[in-house]
């Protein structure tokens, strides 16, 4: 497992929300192509005002473009920062399931609240004992 860091530092922190945000338009896949309001409003549950409102925060600090009510596109900014989210997710949902023994549904549920709060040293550390866990239990 490499080190995973989100080089996020220098790009200032969104809010947890706006990261969720950013995540499911890179799981969604706009990071290759672009991706419909609708269908990050249903990967969400949330209203299509909701999103038309993250969007605008997104763009505001060059995340995301949007043609007026078009489709989303990650900048490549966005694309950087969503990847450091997801490497986050990754993380702490192996360890929750390998390590712990949480339920997928469950520590994917949970992976993503942590993943928010996390630093980029001690997401580091975690790596690293992941690293050493995974030599001394391989399987």
């Amino acid at each position: 497992m490499a080190r995973v860091t989100s080089d996020n530092s220098n790009m200032g922190k969104l809010t947890a929300s706006n990261e969720d945000y950013l995540e499911a338009i890179y799981q969604l896949g706009g990071a290759e192509g672009s991706v419909r309001s609708v269908d990050l409003a249903t990967k969400l549950d949330v209203s299509k005002a909701s999103v038309n409102k993250a969007l605008s925060n997104l763009k505001a600090v060059g995340f995301v473009q949007q043609p007026h009510y078009g489709d989303i596109t990650l900048t490549r900014r966005g694309i950087n920062y969503a990847r450091g989210v997801q490497s986050r997710h990754d993380v702490l949902h192996k360890f929750l399931t390998a390590v712990l023994g949480v339920e997928s549904a469950q520590a994917a549920e949970e992976a993503c609240k942590m993943e928010h709060a996390i630093s980029d040293e001690t997401l580091g550390l975690w790596v690293s004992f992941m690293e050493k866990w995974k030599s001394v239990n391989p399987s």
